[in-house]
Parts: structure tokens; sequence; C-alpha cells
């Protein structure tokens, strides 16, 4: 019995591989924002159960120290990007990964059409006024990009995607690095915290 729920409770609480932008949208249902602590509870969880075998991988104390080197650095792990989007989520600023993340994708496309969906896409759901996850942007950064909307290009969001990953690193990032979910996060990793606080 307990080994069903502990199936059932990861499948729930289950980090993918890649996280995507409408993979956090879908995360919104249901997961309060001060709720981290059981998202790293999972995220920390050993392959005890036999339900669990095939878990690739788990950050260890040297993934979890690298993250306080660079934001770069975390947001290249996957469970690192994870970490970050848990406590930007509780801070009430999850757009920022969110569009950061979202620009990745969308560096990477090469179909004219696909691009031009995604590029309409991102600037409804991001960029203009009263979209539904507005980020913070100045409006010459906003109006060059509604202009660029006509022939999207992969860099016609490069600019405000490096000022959001500026907000992130500058102000997000040390709150992260110094939050408690960080040093929890790192204490479990190191082994010294099994069972991160309620």
């Amino acid at each position: 019995m307990r080994e069903n729920l502990a199936c059932v409770l990861s499948q729930n609480m289950a980090f993918t591989d890649c996280m995507k932008p409408t993979d956090f949208a879908a995360e919104k249902k249901g997961i309060k924002r001060k709720n981290w602590r059981n998202r790293i509870r999972f995220l920390l969880k050993t392959n005890s159960s036999k339900s669990m075998t095939t878990r690739p991988h788990r950050p260890t104390a040297d993934d979890v120290q690298l993250w306080a080197q660079s934001l770069d650095k975390l947001l290249s792990h996957k469970y690192g990007k994870a970490a970050f989007y848990i406590f930007l989520k509780s801070e009430y600023c999850e757009e920022n990964i969110e569009f950061w993340t979202a620009c990745e994708e969308f560096r990477i496309l090469t179909s004219k059409k696909e691009m031009a969906s995604k590029a309409n896409s991102l600037y409804e759901d991001f960029i203009q006024n009263e979209a539904p996850k507005e980020i913070n942007l100045d409006f010459h950064t906003k109006n060059d990009i509604a202009e660029s909307l006509h022939e999207p290009t992969t860099a016609c969001f490069l600019s405000a995607q490096r000022k959001v990953y500026s907000l992130m690193e500058n102000n997000s990032y040390s709150r992260f690095i110094y939050s408690d979910l960080y040093k929890e996060l790192s204490a479990a990793a190191r082994g010294e915290g099994k069972h991160i606080k309620s």
C-alpha cells in the first residue's frame, strides 16, 4: 500500500528531463507556491522504492555546489533549473524563467512557419501589455519585438531574453543562493539533512 502511494506521489511530483514553458503552466494547477519543500523532497528521493528503480539521476553535493558558481551553471543542470523555478514560483516571478526557457526553444526553430507561430505566441504570452505572464521590459524593447513579428528571426527575442537573464542573475539568483530552499537542498545533497523541514 505504501509503495503504491509513494509511486502515485512521485508521479504527481516528477520533474521532467526538459522543462518547457507549457510544463510550467500546467504545474500551476494544484501546487501551492510555498510548497517547494515537497518538491525538493521528491528531487532528493533515493531509489529505495521498487517502483523508482529507473530514476536516472539526482543532484549530488557537487552539482548543488556548482549551481552557486553562476546562473549559467544553475540553468544548464536540469535539477538546478527545476529548483530555481520552484524558488521563482515562491517569489511570484516564475514568468522570467518561463520566458527565458521559451526563448531558448525559439532560437533552435528552423521552420519559418513554426517560428512565426511561436513568435506570436511568445509576444501574446509575455511581451504585449496586459499579457497573462507579462515580463518587465522597457517600451523600446517591446516595440522592437512587435515590429519584428512581421519577419521573425531567431534573434528577435534576444534583447528581451538578455534583459530577463540579467534581471534573474542580479536579483533572483543571489536570493536563491542564500535562500532556505538552497541551503536545505545543499545539506540534503551532502547527506546532512535527510528530511527537508515541513
